[in-house]
């Protein structure tokens, strides 16, 4: 089964639906577009800025993103060279004086992973290459507690980070273990009280129900372990086992795409809503069906899921870009040996190799709508009305009426705010079926023709 396939039974995890269309819908694009006339008339005066590391010092088993573990001699100074021509590159293609940044975030793979000095050269690229103002915008870094070291930390903060995410997944050895993440807590715990010290306005910890062996007891345990150190916000992800990762090559248990496991879809909803709980009577608010924020936690910036508009600019060969009439990045890949094989090409690119959109997804008007409905409806506060109609010219029943019904049906929508489509308790527990029910046809034929590499 595919990723694009719809599941035999009615399963709550389906597909984690952090962006779309996904990057399995894209394709080469035949025409090449330059960019200069990609962004000809965008508005460029709230744009949002995206640096992508694709380095880790060990690759967790659930993990599919673009990265690769460790780096040759010389590789993360080449990827640099890389990155910051490709920064001249698209700053030119910008051409304009007005261009203003309104957020920031370094990702991964694992931005740390750069040494102290790189990262230091790393945030000037984005300063003096690209004109975004650190000190200035909400500036998000991803991190690893092996990775988040002191120096590393100072130069973050330093440079005006507002906001560190922390991959934890658990605080109990075994568990970390089994998702292929070998990691000890007290290792976990010393990186924590790092970045307490270093006073980063923000702390985000990321935990990960669903993995083997995991129950609601030690399930409380990595909650209550996070909730020790009083972070601003905490992402809590259901496990999912994916192609090509290494829980995916294990076997037995959950395979790849393990959509319409009865037990493992009842463990993991059983742990979402204990979690969920939780962190609810515990001082946090529920942004949305990953997102918890302390009450009392510095607001900042447009969350993950509320990324409707348009105006990305995405830098390093794991990163795409979003004009209003296309997304674009680089070839993807989830093997190793093609991962290595994309980031030597990006390496070699010239400034003018990078002056092209090369793979992408034609955003029509249909697909901006349906964009705008998925994306906003898997907040926890929903889609604004008023919001759509000024946007679209029409209300969201007029377009996705089938689907909202099915939604409103099976209990997923509440009635309780005319002058907006929300998502019940229940239905925000099942924000990774409703997703992917939301995607186009041509995006579904898509993804499910996408030859996996």
């Amino acid at each position: 089964m595919t990723t694009a396939e719809p599941a035999t039974r009615s399963s709550p995890y389906q597909h984690y639906v952090y962006a779309y269309p996904h990057k399995t819908a894209y394709r080469r694009l035949p025409d090449r577009p330059p960019l200069k006339a990609l962004w000809a008339a965008e508005p460029k005066d709230a744009l949002s800025l995206y640096l992508h590391i694709p380095f880790c010092e060990v690759r967790c088993g659930f993990c599919n993103l673009f990265t690769r573990i460790g780096a040759p001699d010389g590789l993360t100074g080449a990827y640099l060279d890389a990155l910051e021509r490709q920064a001249t590159t698209v700053r030119d293609a910008l051409a304009s004086d007005d261009v203003r940044f309104a957020t920031a975030a370094f990702g991964g793979g694992t931005p740390t992973f750069l040494t102290a000095a790189e990262l230091d050269r790393l945030c000037d690229i984005a300063e003096h290459r690209m004109g975004a103002d650190l000190r200035a915008v909400p500036l998000s870094v991803e991190a690893s507690p092996a990775t988040a070291t002191a120096d590393r930390l100072a130069v973050l903060a330093g440079r005006g980070t507002t906001r560190l995410s922390l991959g934890v997944q658990s605080f109990v050895d075994s568990e970390a273990r089994a998702a292929v993440r070998p990691q000890r807590r007290a290792d976990v715990e010393a990186a924590l009280a790092r970045i307490r010290d270093t006073a980063l306005p923000v702390l985000n910890i990321d935990l990960i129900y669903g993995i083997d062996g995991q129950t609601e007891r030690t399930w409380r345990h990595s909650l209550d372990a996070a909730l020790a150190w009083r972070p601003e916000e905490l992402y809590l992800y259901p496990l999912y086992v994916r192609p090509l990762t290494g829980l995916g090559r294990r076997g037995p248990g959950p395979g790849p795409d393990a959509v319409g496991d009865p037990a493992w879809d009842e463990q993991r909803l059983r742990l979402y809503r204990a979690g969920r709980d939780h962190l609810l009577a515990h001082g946090y608010t529920q942004q949305s069906m990953r997102m918890f924020r302390r009450t009392d936690a510095p607001p900042q910036g447009t969350d993950d899921y509320a990324c409707q508009t348009d105006g990305m600019i995405g830098l390093g060969c794991g990163a795409r870009s979003y004009t209003a009439g296309l997304h674009y990045s680089f070839d993807y890949a989830v093997d190793m040996h093609q991962i290595r094989g994309i980031i030597d090409d990006y390496v070699a690119t010239d400034a003018s190799g990078f002056a092209h959109a090369e793979v992408g997804h034609v955003m029509r008007a249909e697909e901006a709508r349906r964009r705008h409905l998925l994306q906003s409806l898997l907040q926890a506060e929903g889609l604004r009305l008023d919001d759509y109609r000024a946007r679209f010219g029409g209300a969201p029943a007029d377009d996705f009426g089938p689907e909202l019904e099915r939604f409103a049906d099976r209990g997923w929508l509440t009635d309780a705010d005319p002058a907006a489509l929300r998502l019940t308790p229940e239905g925000l527990a099942h924000s990774d079926a409703i997703g992917p029910e939301l995607f186009s046809p041509a995006v579904r034929a898509a993804m499910a023709a996408y030859e996996r590499k």
